[in-house]
């Protein structure tokens, strides 16, 4: 009968919406696990970021130092050489009494 014929493809439609409800559910929770999993990634990976951003920026400081004190320290360390030089013939038997190598009084108040 056309009742009965119903009935048996209303309990079938039921048996596939609900299989269907399952495997749906089932997606559903992966994807959300999927989702959390890539949220801890990327909190993860915008930490490293944010650490690597710090460090260039530390980097370019340093280097920014670097070239602003480069002319000073250059003759910083050509008067050394130049210092050791007298040192090492003042030692080794030269004599510098005559000579004048710096204006003496640099440091005293112009009047």
């Amino acid at each position: 009968s056309d009742y009965q014929a119903m009935m048996a493809d209303a309990a079938s439609k039921r048996t596939a919406d609900s299989k269907s409800l399952t495997e749906k559910v089932g997606a559903t929770a992966d994807l959300e696990a999927d989702l959390q999993a890539h949220g801890d990634s990327h909190k993860a990976t915008v930490s490293e970021l944010m650490a690597t951003e710090k460090y260039i920026a530390s980097l370019h400081a340093e280097c920014d130092w670097l070239l602003q004190y480069f002319e000073t320290r250059k003759a910083a360390r050509a008067d050394e050489i130049d210092s050791l030089g007298r040192a090492k013939a003042v030692l080794s038997g030269a004599d510098y009494s005559l000579l004048q190598t710096r204006a003496r009084g640099f440091l005293r108040r112009k009047q």
